[in-house]
């Protein structure tokens, strides 16, 4: 596949459905994402991130509905919890159940899962109808990218959805859900 770039989600969901790895802004950088069901897509992102496999990947989701099926059941305080509006992105860590495969939860037995603000990737789930993998668009140790052109000329043969990532100055902030201790600034 040629590189596109392109504003049209229903076009970056057939990408997605097809086994693809696309690009996309969201609340601070541009991720890379895939199908987390499929382990082909999700290793060849890994190959292109040049990231282990055994760290575990970030999943977005568009709405709580599209989160509780990945995980064990949470008491109504932590769902709350995860529910409220906060001034920046987090990502929360949760226990993850049967259904979120190794090669997305890592060595951890937990799943890392973040009810997405930007409007793009919001939609994006919506449209795909369920989780997307969200790492960040870079290569393993380098500065991730802010535009789907610094995307381009780092990564060949993707589908990039072209848009303004978000207000966030830095990628968002992990928390276990369960404890609130903070795993990432």
């Amino acid at each position: 596949m040629k590189q596109l770039i392109s504003d049209n989600l229903e076009k970056a969901v057939a990408e997605l459905q097809a086994g693809n790895i696309i690009a996309y802004p969201t609340e601070a950088v541009f991720g890379l994402g895939c199908d987390p069901f499929n382990e082909t897509a999700v290793l060849q992102l890994l190959a292109l991130k040049n990231r282990a496999v055994e760290k575990g990947l970030i999943l977005i989701v568009a709405n709580w509905q599209q989160l509780e099926p990945l995980i064990t059941p949470v008491d109504e305080i932590i769902k709350q919890k995860i529910l409220q509006q906060y001034d920046h992105p987090i990502t929360w860590v949760l226990p993850a159940n049967e259904k979120v495969p190794e090669w997305i939860r890592g060595k951890h037995h937990t799943v890392a899962i973040r009810i997405c603000e930007h409007p793009f990737a919001r939609k994006l789930c919506e449209l795909f109808g369920g989780a997307i993998v969200s790492t960040s668009a870079n290569l393993e140790g380098r500065p991730p990218a802010k535009t789907a052109e610094e995307v381009a000329r780092v990564f060949e043969s993707l589908f990039i959805v072209e848009g303004e990532v978000g207000e966030a100055t830095s990628p968002s902030e992990i928390r276990d859900a369960l404890t609130y201790r903070q795993l990432r600034v």
